[in-house]
């Protein structure tokens, strides 16, 4: 599907835009709103999420009774922001990205996570050009390493620390580098313009089978640690009706297209708690969370 935009709609799309995300916008929290929007991690390109959220839109629309709007903001600071701000009531984020925002915000509830092969974790993969001069982690020492956004779990907060148990520190041992998306920084080690860098490594093999990376480029130096899968969350002031009909309807969805999108096999319960494990490896890296973002 392709994507075409006249000059006055793409100036319409930015002024809205900079409405949705202006810290000065209003602040209605409405407890049972008409229209429920709900906002995608940004870890890809924008068009391709909003276009592979079409079914759950529809499906939300008829499990809800409500308009469903899918927004995708620019970066993983600006869907914080949102959150925190009430202008979206659904988040889709990474772990970190939900525990930045609920340093925040503390009144969101997390409330489901995707299961894949049967757990609620997934890894990140630290990957190396396959001609480049890093053949294993050690290699990584000296040179640029490429991260994705900085409130990523899979592609800065695990690699970072799985770097750091393998006696690599960043800006220290190495330069660090922002690519700001996952498929960003597999594109980039492909390519050459950076020798190491690590993503989802559930991503990196959504990239490998639509053909937008070539694997036999690519060699995998490293797996970090399991990680805690990517929370659904919700605004706490939803009418509790309201909330209950969202954690069903997103604990109960079958459609094989929908899970796709998700890359996950389903979704099952959880909680703030599930995400310590993440605010422990931030303290270790020193990472102040209130002064992020």
């Amino acid at each position: 599907m392709l994507f075409s935009l006249t000059r006055r709609t793409l100036l319409a799309s930015a002024l809205a835009a900079s409405a949705l995300f202006s810290p000065f916008a209003a602040q209605a929290k409405d407890a049972d709103p008409d229209t429920l929007r709900v906002a995608l991690l940004p870890d890809e390109n924008a068009a391709t999420l909003i276009q592979n959220a079409q079914p759950l839109k529809d499906y939300l629309a008829d499990t809800l009774g409500k308009k469903i709007e899918i927004v995708v903001t620019t970066d993983y600071s600006s869907m914080i922001e949102a959150m925190r701000f009430g202008r979206i009531e659904i988040g889709y984020f990474g772990g970190f990205s939900y525990v930045l925002a609920k340093s925040k915000a503390p009144e969101i509830e997390a409330f489901a996570v995707g299961v894949e092969k049967g757990k609620p974790t997934y890894n990140s993969i630290l990957i190396a050009t396959a001609d480049g001069p890093v053949k294993s982690l050690s290699d990584v020492k000296g040179k640029a390493f490429g991260f994705g956004d900085q409130a990523s779990t899979s592609s800065h907060l695990a690699p970072r620390a799985h770097l750091v148990k393998n006696g690599l520190v960043g800006g220290t041992d190495y330069k660090v580098v922002h690519l700001g998306t996952h498929d960003g920084v597999a594109r980039a080690v492909q390519n050459g313009q950076i020798p190491a860098g690590a993503l989802s490594e559930q991503i990196y093999r959504t990239l490998v089978e639509r053909g937008t990376i070539d694997d036999s480029k690519l060699l995998q130096i490293g797996l970090s640690d399991p990680i805690p899968n990517y929370p659904l969350t919700m605004q706490g002031y939803l009418a509790p009706e309201l909330k209950e009909k969202i954690r069903n309807a997103f604990l109960h969805i079958k459609d094989p297209e929908i899970l796709q999108s998700f890359r996950v096999e389903g979704f099952a319960e959880t909680n703030d708690a599930a995400y310590d494990v993440l605010r422990d490896t931030a303290q270790m890296l020193n990472l102040e969370l209130a002064k992020m973002n």
